[in-house]
């Protein structure tokens, strides 16, 4: 029967149409991985089906844990029930054990005793559990099924909007009455920027909001349920449509989490375009919220009116409601944004709402990869699954996620706002605060003098007189900084509860629920407005943040700042930092680098019953083993599964190019590939390539600047007017919001060949190898005839950071019979850029393609055997270049009159 693996413990995967054989394995083996609470490495190339695998075999898991879960219960309170014999028995063998074994019998009887109690303890728990479930799914079906309670719920709302907009009449009414209390009003509301009391973690037992105390579904138990993670929004959206078009897309519960950014419905919260400052400006209407939204006051004879604006889509109840039609029906991103507009509550919020019952839950990497924000989001990963999709960068993206920069500007424009804000309130600040903020301020005059500046003096027209690069350790860098004896732990917390909530690499988390850091949040608003005074040498503004409409928007640094001051208090062997010293102070930065991402990740395997790392690319595995997995979980815990791919085997063909067609040796090394003759050989070859390869030509380099290099010498050349006569040029944009545009031009011009005919057939396309077109980009069919990649993309090992990260491998990692580790790490980075690049023409079953290798040293065997296995066992080495011409001319000519039109 289709969906149903062979071997022991026969699983039924329910599945939209008959899965492949390599689907079947998939299934069956990821089942295999969660039953045993494991960790499975699964690779799975694109085109094979792999997100419907992963959904329809982790749900079935899910499904039969469940039912199993269900039959326990069922049985301990049916051993409940039928115990009144059982209670007996204890006692009277409690009575013979005492007569016959003295003390022994009576340690026997206080042991069954402690069982029996952690056994009531159980079936208590387990009734509580009942009740819930049965509350939260007789509500959703009501939901699911009873249309008037839609209906009754518009009319409220509808009820509630013509409210508001008679309350917002009278305000207008009120307000020009009132203009003469203007500048009252703002003293008032300065109170607000005041600080509260701040408190450490020791000192903090009380204050959290009475708001949410007595509400019983917030306190819901999190059932066990699978976190999905991908890299995009766009990714996940197509995740959660593959889920709605799956066997349990009608009975699961999935709720989609993501930034604010994305899922704000308040227009004047959202045109604000910087995360940052939606995510204050969410915070101050919060706070308005939760306070008096007005205020009457006599004083000095006169009556004050305080109006604020709160958020009408911060609305407790229909954040429920919203929480509710989440949980009844499948929906993505957009059509979450759609609902809360639609119910006037915010899907920011109550997305979060709908987490404890949902099944699955989908959200982007840094929301379930980065800790506070995890925690702060509501999400506990305790005996829950976690699958991590598109993982093949995830060391680079944990890293990122925990490494942190700031510069020498934001630096001294912190240290200006915070001046400024400590002089104007000091004599209102608690003692407690004004010492925590003085910490600050000398923190940051610290790393400017450690970058050779001086804080109280402008950074723009500070030169640097000793420019370069230093990396320190942590602790080193502590000292030199003379803040070795300042805990950076209390100075972090403090930084952060100066707003209320923490933002990092546009991951966005909950504001944490105490009511003196709600009291904080405005402070940001002031120090945006402030101005620098008089009596400094030069005003120091503050960078710009760029919108996304292009406009410049003012942001405070401190976020910058405290996720620095956050990444100084990891192990000081975990990490370095990197003064970088260049031209002017405000040019120069500080940057932490994370040398050991599996310090972090190691704290959600631990939590999480079993976690699936899957992508379509994941060789070289090694890497994921070695740096992510080892200081975690023994490697009996650790399951690799590559299933091979559903296109016939004659339908690619993958070629390795040792020489060109003037018998020039092709090595694109740092040395060689700047000759003259090595560019012009690379250029013969592409011309040979254009004259067979029907469609789309894709050609990869390694970076934008030697593409550059490259175009520039055709075109001096020549070479770029002759290529030109087969197939039209286009660039790949340096510029993200540019891509769609030339892809759709490139596209249009391989489809308008293929129709009209004539010299010219397609269109060739150069990109650059971890640019915008080598990932998440389908050169399907004939936008992607065949895949060209000039030279290895090795990394710039002059690079600091990864010389750093180099000489740590060496230090930290086993050393084997093979290569030292930084040498594998080299290998394994320009590897996995070029499967990534390669893995971009073939897309579905249907589809072929032409892989052209250009470089003798992909031939050596430690890189060969990095190639994905699918790949890898139908590579052809050719020493020729008319051997390989040849093999490419055939190919597509066989495919062509096989395909016929179809190709097109």
């Amino acid at each position: 029967m289709p969906g149903e693996p062979q071997g022991k413990g026969r699983v039924n995967f329910p599945f939209p149409y008959t899965p492949y054989s390599i689907q079947e394995d998939f299934m069956a083996k990821l089942y295999d991985v969660l039953e045993a609470g494991k960790v499975g490495i699964f690779e799975s190339p694109t085109g094979t089906g792999k997100s419907l695998s992963l959904i329809c075999g982790a749900l079935s898991w899910l499904r039969d844990f469940e039912e199993k879960k269900k039959q326990e219960e069922a049985r301990l309170l049916a051993d409940e029930h039928n115990g009144q014999d059982k209670q007996q028995q204890p006692t009277s063998c409690r009575a013979e054990a005492s007569n016959c074994q003295g003390s022994a019998g009576e340690l026997d009887w206080i042991t069954e005793f402690m069982q029996k109690k952690e056994e009531q303890a159980m079936v208590d728990r387990l009734k509580e559990e009942q009740i819930r479930r049965k509350k939260r799914e007789d509500r959703l079906e009501k939901i699911r099924h009873n249309v008037q309670l839609k209906y009754a719920s518009k009319r409220k709302r509808l009820d509630d909007d013509e409210t508001q907009r008679l309350l917002q009449l009278s305000a207008e009414i009120l307000s020009t009455e009132l203009g003469s209390d203007v500048l009252e009003q703002l003293d008032h509301e300065e109170e607000e920027l005041i600080l509260a009391e701040y408190e450490s973690d020791e000192e903090k037992k009380v204050g959290l909001l009475d708001e949410d105390d007595d509400d019983d579904d917030l306190e819901e138990e999190h059932v066990t349920k699978i976190y999905y993670c991908s890299r995009t929004h766009s990714q996940l959206a197509q995740f959660v449509h593959e889920v709605q078009k799956s066997p349990f897309g009608e009975e699961i519960r999935l709720v989609s989490l993501g930034s604010r950014q994305n899922l704000c419905v308040n227009e004047e919260v959202r045109h604000l375009g910087v995360v940052q400052l939606i995510n204050d400006r969410c915070m101050e209407m919060q706070k308005n919220k939760h306070g008096k939204k007005s205020e009457g006051e006599e004083s000095e004879g006169k009556k004050r009116r305080v109006s604020r604006a709160v958020c009408p889509f911060y609305s407790y109840e229909q954040m429920q409601f919203l929480r509710d039609e989440v949980l009844v029906k499948v929906k993505d991103i957009e059509q979450l944004v759609a609902l809360g507009k639609e119910t006037k509550a915010c899907p920011y919020y109550g997305s979060r709402y709908a987490i404890p019952a949902a099944q699955l839950v989908v959200l982007p990497y840094q929301m379930l990869l980065h800790e506070s924000t995890r925690c702060a989001s509501g999400i506990k990963l305790k005996d829950q699954v976690v699958i991590i999709d598109e993982a093949h960068n995830l060391i680079d993206t944990i890293t990122c996620i925990y490494s942190a920069e700031v510069r020498g500007s934001q630096l001294c424009c912190a240290h200006s706002q915070l001046l400024q804000y400590m002089e104007r309130y000091r004599k209102r600040l608690k003692a407690k605060n004004l010492m925590y903020i003085k910490q600050i301020l000398y923190l940051l005059e610290r790393f400017v003098s450690i970058l050779g500046g001086n804080v109280n003096r402008n950074p723009n027209v500070q030169s640097i007189s000793q420019a370069g690069t230093e990396l320190k350790s942590i602790n080193d860098f502590l000292f030199q900084s003379q803040i070795d004896n300042i805990n950076l732990f209390k100075v972090v917390w403090g930084l952060s509860s100066l707003f209320g909530f923490v933002e990092r690499d546009g991951a966005t988390s909950v504001v944490k629920t105490n009511k003196e850091k709600q009291k904080m949040a405005g402070l940001q608003n002031f120090l945006l407005t402030l101005h620098q005074g008089s009596d400094k040498e030069a005003d120091i503004q503050c960078p710009p943040v760029e919108a996304e409409d292009g406009q410049p928007k003012m942001a405070s640094p401190l976020m910058q700042i405290e996720g620095f001051l956050s990444a100084l208090t990891n192990a000081n062997q975990d990490g370095r930092v990197i003064l970088n010293r260049q031209g002017t102070v405000a040019q120069s930065s500080l940057k932490f680098l994370l040398l050991n991402p599996a310090v972090h990740f190691a704290k959600v395997l631990k939590e999480c019953r079993a976690a699936i790392i899957a992508g379509g690319t994941m060789q070289p595995v090694s890497d994921f083993r070695e740096q992510l997995l080892s200081c975690a979980i023994g490697a009996d815990r650790v399951v690799e599964f590559s299933c091979g791919h559903v296109i016939p085997p004659d339908n690619i063909l993958p070629i390795i190019l040792c020489s060109g067609p003037s018998n020039q040796q092709l090595e694109f090394t740092y040395q060689k590939r700047d000759l003259p003759q090595m560019m012009d050989e690379m250029g013969r070859i592409l011309g040979n390539l254009c004259n067979v390869v029907p469609g789309g030509v894709v050609c990869f380099f390694p970076s934008y600047e030697y593409e550059k290099q490259v175009y520039t010498h055709w075109e001096r050349t020549g070479l770029l007017t002759r290529l030109a006569t087969k197939k039209k040029i286009f660039q790949e944009p340096k510029r993200a919001n540019q891509v769609e545009q030339v892809l759709a031009e490139y596209a249009k011009c391989i489809k308008r060949c293929s129709q009209v005919g004539g010299q010219v057939t397609g269109a060739l396309l150069f990109s650059v190898v971890g640019g915008k077109m080598s990932e998440g980009i389908n050169f399907s069919d004939d936008l992607g005839r065949c895949v060209v990649l000039v030279g290895m993309p090795y990394p710039n090992i002059k690079s600091p950071e990864l010389q750093e990260k180099m000489a740590y491998l060496d230090k930290t990692m086993p050393r084997t019979a093979g290569p030292p580790p930084s040498k594998m790490l080299i290998e394994n980075l320009c590897m996995k850029a070029v499967n990534q690049s390669i893995g971009r023409a073939i897309r579905h079953q249907k589809d072929f393609a032409s892989i052209l290798l250009v470089d003798h040293r992909y031939a050596r065997p430690s890189v060969f055997n990095k190639l994905p296995q699918w790949i890898k066992e139908r590579t052809e080495i050719k020493p020729a270049f008319g051997l390989a011409f040849a093999a490419l001319r055939k190919f597509h000519q066989e495919k062509k009159s096989c395909y016929g039109s179809e190709a097109s």
